[in-house]
């Protein structure tokens, strides 16, 4: 395996270099009026090399006009980004290679490549045929775009649609990366948030929306799609951290005491991570350790080892 980047293990700040990429397209209206036209909306997804955040926009159509306001949109929030990476159309089929091939055109255009050389961004195509080299930002495409497209039932207007993406950038920046200190009394744990904010993104506390809430009520109805957002994508990035610890460590993978873990719970609400550290191991007459004692800020508790998750820089140990 190759080193990475230097974008992405030099220490900037966040979005000095970053992945685009279009998803879409979604179906939304532009008014609550009734009888409003249907009309296509794309999602601009942006992904820090250096700290992994992720910032979502709302884009109206594959204009030149419509992408440069989302540019300009994101660099007023996150400031100036030195080196963008895409991927090149022919890395795509079908309707996401009619997508990049319109977005890669744009993005050549005299007026694009005016606004770059002014505030001196330096874009970078990764080589045909080579969608590993976009990995970073392909997978948190593919994750927003599948859960996305499950939770919408009915179409939004475009600012509820616009409410739903930073409620759910919010919750793809809270997810938990690495330890933050390894003092065994410290339950908390790095996410791209604390290089956004200084600190952990937090939801503000509410009664969960029940289902057969008002039509006419669009606050509850987004929460709604949020917390099922929440409660897809949540599942899906554990499983994928337990997959990738049992890929590098095998049966050992839980055989860490002392380990920052992240703990399998039902019905947590958004942007809440159940988080301990292992104190002691249970194993069986084989040597296989399936049920581990788990240190919270709430107390002990025993859980099977498909009940835990161990963050990735524990697994690299």
């Amino acid at each position: 395996m190759g080193n990475l980047p230097a974008a992405r293990v030099l220490p900037l700040k966040p979005f000095t270099s970053c992945g685009i990429d279009y998803a879409g397209p979604f179906l939304t209206k532009d008014s609550i009026l009734r009888n409003r036209k249907i009309i296509k909306t794309y999602i601009c997804i942006f992904v820090c090399f250096s700290t992994k955040a992720v910032h979502l926009e709302l884009v109206t159509s594959l204009s030149v006009d419509a992408f440069l306001c989302a540019l300009k949109r994101f660099v007023g929030r996150r400031g100036v980004c030195r080196n963008i990476y895409s991927d090149n159309a022919t890395n795509f089929v079908g309707a996401k290679n009619r997508l990049l091939h319109e977005f890669e055109i744009l993005v050549k255009t005299n007026m694009a490549q005016e606004y770059f050389l002014e505030n001196r961004i330096i874009w970078h195509f990764i080589p045909p045929r080579s969608p590993h080299m976009g990995g970073l930002w392909e997978s948190v495409v593919k994750l927003t775009k599948y859960h996305l497209s499950r939770v919408l039932k009915k179409y939004l207007v475009n600012i509820q649609f616009n409410t739903l993406l930073i409620q759910i950038e919010s919750i793809l920046n809270s997810r938990p990366l690495i330890p933050l200190t390894d003092d065994p009394e410290d339950y908390a744990a790095l996410t791209p948030g604390h290089f956004l904010i200084g600190g952990s993104l937090q939801a503000i506390p509410e009664t969960p929306p029940k289902e057969n809430f008002s039509l006419r009520s669009n606050y509850h109805h987004v929460q709604l799609l949020a917390q099922h957002f929440w409660k897809r994508w949540s599942g899906d990035y554990l499983h994928t951290l337990q997959q990738r610890s049992k890929w590098q460590l095998g049966s050992k993978s839980i055989s860490l005491e002392g380990a920052l873990v992240l703990l399998k719970e039902d019905n947590l609400p958004p942007m809440l991570w159940k988080m301990g550290r292992i104190t002691r191991l249970f194993p069986g007459n084989d040597s296989v350790v399936r049920v581990v004692e788990i240190k919270t800020s709430g107390g002990i508790f025993k859980r099977a080892v498909n009940k835990v998750c161990i963050l990735p820089v524990e697994s690299a140990l």
